[in-house]
């Protein structure tokens, strides 16, 4: 068989990967069929793995928070003798522990790094979460927050409660907004300093080819703002 895809999660590697998607998006080369890992969980754990210091020697384990927990990501994560990994959702029973992150039930400054992706667009006070994530991480630890981003600019309009005018306004019906490149700005009122990674268009076609990637995707790697 001629191997032209590899998962770096899972090292399964193929002809392609599955088609991943519903109604009228369907993204070909997307899902892992072994470990079901997407595009985005493909070029996270490449980025965690290849430009954070998230695996390197420490005098003390790194204490990490992952919002809304991937279970592909997760299961790498928790066994990393290097991390002091947390998970935690919305949901009771999902995570390591319950948590609304509007209300983030621990100490300022509690976290090295915090991992968070997919969830504030499902947020109704996305303000209120991003200054909450803002507080519990360190001085010196820093935070990759990722959204979808779909518009231009950012449309929100929270008297929007019916599934189906969501779906047609903010793409899936439990989302409350659809981002745009204004993201960034939003993430910087709550105080982050926000630096916007090409990532997987730094790894050029070849590598986004052979791992899955989608080169559009930007990663929001966010420290705390000293301004």
């Amino acid at each position: 068989m001629l191997t032209r895809v590899r998962c770096p999660l899972c090292g399964k590697t193929a002809r392609r990967f599955r088609p991943f998607g519903g109604g009228t998006v369907v993204r070909p080369n997307a899902r892992c069929p072994r470990c079901d890992s997407l595009e985005r969980h493909r070029l996270i754990w490449l980025y965690l793995r290849d430009e954070t210091d998230l695996f390197a020697p420490a005098p003390e384990p790194r204490r990490m928070l992952h919002v809304a927990p991937e279970p592909v990501l997760r299961e790498r994560l928790a066994g990393e003798p290097l991390i002091d990994y947390l998970s935690a959702d919305l949901e009771p029973g999902v995570a390591d522990v319950q948590m609304d992150i509007t209300a983030i039930e621990f100490a300022d400054d509690s976290f090295d790094v915090i991992y968070c992706s997919h969830v504030l667009e499902h947020v109704p006070d996305d303000a209120l979460a991003m200054r909450e994530l803002c507080r519990v991480l360190r001085p010196t630890g820093w935070a990759i927050l990722q959204v979808p981003i779909l518009l231009a600019r950012t449309d929100e309009d929270p008297s929007i409660t019916d599934p189906e005018e969501r779906l047609r306004r903010f793409a899936q019906r439990d989302h409350v907004r659809a981002y745009g490149p204004d993201y960034a700005d939003r993430l910087r009122a709550a105080g982050f300093a926000v630096r916007l990674d090409r990532y997987a268009e730094r790894l050029g076609p070849a590598a986004a080819q052979r791992h899955g990637l989608l080169t559009q995707d930007v990663i929001h790697f966010c420290t705390k703002s000293h301004a």
